[in-house]
């Protein structure tokens, strides 16, 4: 049980919308961005799993908006693993500006076989691994 998985992203001019803010879509590109970090950082990365017959697909996303964020702008998304079942996990997904929280998520993954698109266990090493991002009880 440790801190969440934290990456940082800066706001980019094309991901704000006419009243100067970033559009809501853009979030979940931002989860997706750390997301994909995160499974580098655990499992070796996207090719990684896909050689081992491995893919983590989104079966549902949930995001509340608290604040805004604007162009040019520094932030956090942080990842909490906040239950892991036999072949699906869910994730808490924070983004933070300067210690605020401007959004939160939650984000359930199913584990497939990339060849069949069939839900597959999650291996115990794969467990392992994303356990060290894993929320305390």
């Amino acid at each position: 049980m440790g801190e969440p998985f934290r990456h940082r992203l800066r706001v980019r001019y094309h991901e704000c919308d006419p009243q100067a803010i970033v559009f809501n879509a853009h979030y979940l590109a931002y989860f997706d961005l750390a997301t994909t970090e995160l499974w580098r950082e655990t499992m070796g990365g996207l090719q990684a799993m896909s050689e081992r017959g491995l893919d983590f697909v989104v079966a549902e996303v949930r995001i509340r908006y608290r604040a805004p964020l604007r162009f040019d702008e520094e932030f956090d998304v942080c990842l909490s693993i906040t239950e892991m079942r036999r072949t699906a996990m869910r994730t808490e997904a924070t983004v933070v500006r300067d210690g605020l929280t401007v959004a939160e998520g939650e984000l359930r993954h199913v584990l497939i076989d990339p060849g069949t698109g069939e839900k597959t266990p999650i291996p115990d090493d794969v467990r392992e691994a994303l356990g060290l991002y894993a929320a305390e009880p």
